[in-house]
């Protein structure tokens, strides 16, 4: 009911998203042609896809294949609007949270800013990167992109098919059909070229004492997590074998130590995300959960493909007397 009351709604953010990217690919939009190939790694709905992994997973393959890669994004929670550069040990409320997980996790070159071309700037500005990613930036047209992925859900796939606030989508699900690459989270899925699968790694202390004994299956815990999807969280948790009490929190929560004095003495388990604004705030037993994305051979394969031609497209564009 609610969905079809909000129905007009819906129907003028789908009008302004197909506005938007029809300004851009006219060229009504002020874009931004950074000195590196770009490729943007989003969705076209809210709440989590698994894109951040999927992120990481694309840096350290770029990596792999010779390539220096840096990553930009808007580093939402965040205070600052930057272009800022991100390290490991930055402060989450000062640039995000995925920011500096990001930063930790492939120990690349991450700027965060409101202004992404600015952002991109500062990562070229050391000469250190040739490759540019930009995390969650389908819908910001002023950086320009030489190739776009987007990620699905394939649990939630695209919902009720409609866009905010009467359904989950940013952009209508037509929007796909533009980008150069699909994959699904989880599971195949109609409309998706490949495939990737979020799998855990062992927990980690948040206080990093690896003498204490890890939580076991069968054990009940406390599971925090303020990401986009909580239950896909807790859900992991559970097929590990733990009895979980689930703690739902909005994305991108800002923790404090309220959230954590009702919990007892059993272990805490969080989100690697969330556990990089916790480590002050968490009780003694508390542990996070990594998780890496892992696509198929054919999906990498795939992927493999569109970096090389995210620089070809770069190469092209960048010749004398040739408009991007």
């Amino acid at each position: 009911m609610a969905a079809k009351l909000l129905s007009p709604l819906g129907h003028g953010v789908a009008m302004l998203a197909r506005w938007r990217y029809q300004r851009a690919i006219a060229g009504r939009t002020a874009i931004v042609w950074p000195a590196a190939p770009v490729i943007v790694v989003g969705n076209i709905s809210v709440g989590g896809t698994g894109k951040t992994p999927l992120t990481i997973w694309l840096v350290e393959r770029a990596r792999a294949l010779g390539y220096h890669p840096g990553v930009v994004l808007r580093g939402y929670g965040g205070r600052d609007n930057g272009p800022t550069a991100v390290a490991a040990d930055s402060r989450p409320g000062q640039v995000g949270d995925e920011a500096v997980l990001i930063a930790r996790r492939t120990r690349a070159p991450v700027w965060v800013g409101k202004d992404r071309p600015a952002a991109a700037e500062g990562l070229l500005g050391d000469g250190r990167v040739n490759m540019i990613f930009s995390d969650d930036g389908l819908q910001h047209y002023r950086l320009g992109r030489d190739v776009e992925l987007a990620v699905v859900d394939a649990r939630r796939g695209y919902g009720n098919q409609r866009c905010l606030p009467a359904g989950p989508l940013r952009e209508p699900v037509e929007r796909l059909a533009t980008v150069d690459l699909v994959l699904a989270n989880g599971g195949r899925l109609d409309g998706a070229t490949g495939r990737f699968d979020i799998k855990p790694a062992r927990l980690l202390p948040l206080d990093g004492d690896d003498d204490r004994p890890v939580p076991r299956p069968g054990q009940t815990v406390d599971a925090l997590a303020g990401i986009g999807d909580p239950a896909r969280f807790f859900g992991q948790l559970e097929a590990l074998g733990f009895v979980v009490r689930r703690h739902p929190l909005p994305d991108h929560h800002d923790f404090s130590a309220a959230d954590f004095q009702s919990i007892g003495d059993d272990p805490v388990i969080m989100t690697e995300k969330d556990a990089v604004k916790c480590q002050d705030l968490a009780p003694a037993n508390a542990w996070y959960l990594p998780v890496a994305a892992e696509p198929d051979a054919a999906t990498t394969a795939h992927c493999d493909a569109l970096l090389h031609e995210a620089v070809r497209r770069f190469e092209q564009r960048s010749r004398p007397g040739r408009a991007p």
